[in-house]
């Protein structure tokens, strides 16, 4: 038995390149957070669904523009918005998150379970795992660490699931009309840059051997 337990863990160790250790810090979800968010798949992408599950095909990452990790995670801690994000309050007043937090020295934090809804991409959050990169910002770009923590991350799930893209969240909008657009409102878009199209380059040439499938045009 204990044989067999070494070598699951040298299979593991192999595909995984290395083992990073992800620190659970789970923001609030109680029944309030869980009834908003059935509604937003509800009302927002029109499933009717009891509870707020995902099947993951896509993983998008971004950058919070918030300078640390206690500010990044207190913005998305509560179950509803806060008072300065008034552009998309009218939409749902679910606040939003991600699945999971990367700090600028690369430790992940792990928000919510991969396979319950996060709101962070128009559109596509009901197939999406969402990525947060602490910064972001011109005095704060993105760090080596980080880079290399999402490059991780990206190969992580995407051995765990079947993962057809990986997208920046600037590029969500080249799937409207695509058949994982489910967003009802075509008047609800936000303009968006993260999390660099450098960035992305990068973690794309990282993992290229998923092959996943390109960003429609």
């Amino acid at each position: 038995m204990k044989k067999s337990i070494i070598i699951l863990v040298c299979v593991v160790l192999t595909a995984c390149s290395s083992v990073k250790p992800i620190v659970e810090r789970p923001i609030v979800f109680d029944e309030e957070r869980k009834a908003l968010t059935v509604e937003y798949l509800n009302t927002r992408y029109a499933l009717q669904k009891e509870e707020p599950t995902i099947a993951p095909k896509m993983i998008v990452l971004h950058w919070t523009v918030i300078p640390t990790l206690e500010k990044s995670f207190k913005a998305f801690e509560q179950a509803t918005l806060p008072n300065w994000r008034p552009d998309i309050k009218n939409v749902s007043g679910l606040n939003v998150s991600s699945h999971f937090m990367v700090d600028r020295d690369g430790t992940i934090y792990q928000l919510l379970p991969e396979t319950i809804m996060a709101r962070h991409v128009i559109g596509l959050n009901h197939c999406a795992i969402g990525v947060e990169n602490v910064g972001g910002t011109e005095d704060l770009p993105l760090t080596k660490a980080q880079l290399r923590s999402n490059i991780w991350l990206v190969r992580y799930l995407a051995s765990k699931y079947p993962i057809d893209y990986l997208i920046g969240h600037y590029e969500y909008t080249k799937f409207e009309g695509h058949a994982l657009w489910l967003e009802v409102d075509d008047g609800y878009r936000t303009e968006k840059t993260d999390p660099g199209e450098d960035f992305m380059k990068k973690v794309r040439k990282a993992v290229k051997k998923f092959n996943f499938k390109p960003v429609p045009e």
